[in-house]
């Protein structure tokens, strides 16, 4: 195991009515005027963004909104956010959604006290050492944004999808999570979440560090948490506890306590980026295509882990390493086909991918070689787009 600083400042208020604390929880953090941050009509629709509002109101905390969040967010709305945050002279944001809303709120807040580009944080020339206090009311368990200090946000020009990953400064004070709020979620977003929270897991579990067993067996048992959630989440949206479950999951797999004392991996995020930034297509349906690809080419080479992964997660019988790490892999691709997601680049909706400029644009944004589990450069990576493309 190696050593590691595990810190996390964000309040958690979990369930029924939840989203009524937001009023509560900003006047104990002091907030005066916030921004509040949605995506599409549903926060209207349902009544959750005047219920909010309502309850800034109620205790004299004024407000001002930046709406139309979309899905794979991009940098033209932060521009727009900082703009009007400096103008109100805001002194928080509370984000009202999922990863989309909550990532553009943290590049908001980052944004608005630095003097140039929001964008050099993302592209590595500075470092966030100042933001806005940003909270949170979730609506969509994916991301896992609500307690993490990362943001993803793609720069329209040139396409460029970048994480930019923070230990505390744009971390939500607070996140109230009421999964009543998660049920209307069409049955394929939530299915996209849920590939994305076990993602999220997958990235810290596949590693090179020995000696993690701790943090081994509770990736190992939130993923068969989600396993064993997912299917009664599917069949009824209503049901409140897989919601919950669900919900809490997808915090768990995020705030970091899956990657104590481990070194991550992180190459099916980086290489699922350049899917979403090119093609469009939803982030944990991408990854549903492009994770297990990756974990058939790096078996090749040192399959130990993903024999692990078969046998503790899906109850592989196998005793060879290589069988037990492909069966694994099956299991995870009939999983994932189960709940409805696409498990090929055809199912995604990419007939005929153009891998060179995938490779071409993934190395220019994270590097000549990428991957903890295994270095991967452009070799590799094409391998493994060619490995989705061909299943």
């Amino acid at each position: 195991m190696e050593n590691f600083t595990f810190y996390t400042p964000t309040k958690y208020v979990f369930g029924r009515g939840a989203e009524c604390k937001v009023a509560e929880l900003s006047s104990q953090a002091g907030w005066k005027h916030v921004m509040i941050v949605y995506g599409g009509n549903s926060a209207i629709r349902s009544g959750l963004l005047d219920r909010v509002k309502d309850s800034l109101g109620s205790i004299g905390i004024s407000f001002i909104e930046l709406g139309g969040i979309k899905p794979n967010p991009t940098d033209d709305k932060v521009y727009e956010g900082i703009e009007l945050a400096r103008k109100e002279r805001i002194d928080a944001l509370i984000a009202v959604g999922g990863g989309s809303v909550i990532d553009t709120a943290k590049a908001i807040a980052c944004g608005v006290p630095y003097d140039g580009d929001f964008w050099d944080f993302y592209a590595g020339k500075k470092t966030v050492t100042e933001a806005l206090p940003v909270g949170v009311v979730l609506t969509i368990p994916a991301a896992g944004s609500e307690g993490s200090g990362n943001s993803v946000i793609t720069r329209i020009d040139g396409l460029h999808k970048i994480s930019l990953r923070t230990e505390s400064a744009l971390r939500p004070r607070f996140a109230c999570l009421n999964p009543e709020l998660t049920y209307t979620l069409p049955p394929y977003q939530t299915a996209s979440g849920i590939a994305d929270m076990m993602v999220h897991i997958m990235e810290r579990y596949f590693t090179p560090t020995s000696e993690v067993e701790v943090t081994d067996r509770l990736c190992e048992g939130l993923l068969k948490a989600i396993i064993a959630e997912a299917p009664k989440v599917m069949a009824e949206p209503d049901n409140y506890d897989a919601r919950a479950n669900i919900m809490w999951s997808g915090t768990l797999a995020h705030n970091g306590v899956c990657g104590c004392g481990r070194r991550e991996d992180w190459s099916s995020h980086f290489l699922e980026h350049e899917l979403s930034a090119v093609y469009g297509v939803t982030h944990g349906a991408g990854l549903a295509v492009v994770t297990p690809a990756w974990m058939t080419f790096v078996a090749r080479t040192n399959p130990s882990k993903i024999a692990q992964f078969g046998r503790s997660v899906f109850d592989i019988k196998a005793t060879d390493d290589m069988t037990a790490a492909l069966e694994g892999i099956e299991a995870l691709r009939a999983f994932f086909n189960s709940i409805g997601l696409p498990i090929s680049m055809t199912a995604l909706g990419i007939d005929n991918p153009d891998i060179p400029l995938l490779v071409r644009k993934l190395h220019e944004n994270k590097g000549e070689r990428i991957g903890g589990y295994m270095s991967l450069g452009a070799a590799e990576t094409a391998e493994i787009y060619r490995i989705a493309t061909d299943f």
